[in-house]
């Protein structure tokens, strides 16, 4: 588990920036996202990891979509009834967020909360992410996401500080 705090978050709102990465891309964004905006940083984290191979993965990833299923995290606390922003991400595996991302929305209660996505893609955008957390998270506000690409995210600040700026909840450069 990954967990970081490092100061309470903008605008005296407690933010959360929870993600799941399986190649390093969603990782980077979350950092980048919570430079800008502080609060916690929280990475998920699964018992049985996901296969380093890209194509078993996509395989693996497919299958679990299909099925419903969601994987157990060895990722523990952060529960989101002591936040007020939450940015969740994930890369889009099939159209959607990981079924990581699914297990701990699924585990939380998201009234009364803003929830923000971020998805880092190779050419898929957001998909249906944002629609999925939406149905995952009954009673949160979900915000307008963030797609980037995989092969952008080290070069992505000046995108997502715009991004942030947009939505309100960073400052004006």
């Amino acid at each position: 588990m990954t967990s970081k705090s490092n100061k309470a978050g903008f605008g005296g709102w407690k933010v959360l920036t929870v993600y799941f990465s399986h190649s390093g891309n969603t990782r980077e964004c979350a950092r980048q996202i919570n430079e800008r905006v502080g609060g916690d940083l929280l990475e998920l984290k699964t018992l049985q990891p996901y296969p380093k191979d890209y194509n078993t993965v996509v395989d693996q990833a497919k299958r679990e979509l299909r099925a419903g299923h969601r994987p157990e995290l060895k990722t523990k606390g952060h529960d989101a009834a002591d936040y007020d922003v939450i940015f969740v991400g994930s890369p889009n595996w099939w159209n959607t967020v990981a079924p990581p991302v699914m297990t701990y929305l699924a585990g939380q209660d998201f009234s009364d909360k803003a929830i923000i996505p971020f998805i880092t893609h190779e050419g898929t955008g957001l998909g249906q992410s944002a629609r999925d957390i939406s149905g995952l998270c009954p009673g949160a506000t979900v915000l307008e996401g963030m797609a980037i690409r995989g092969g952008e995210v080290h070069k992505a600040g000046q995108k997502l500080s715009e991004w942030l700026r947009k939505l309100g909840v960073a400052e004006a450069a």
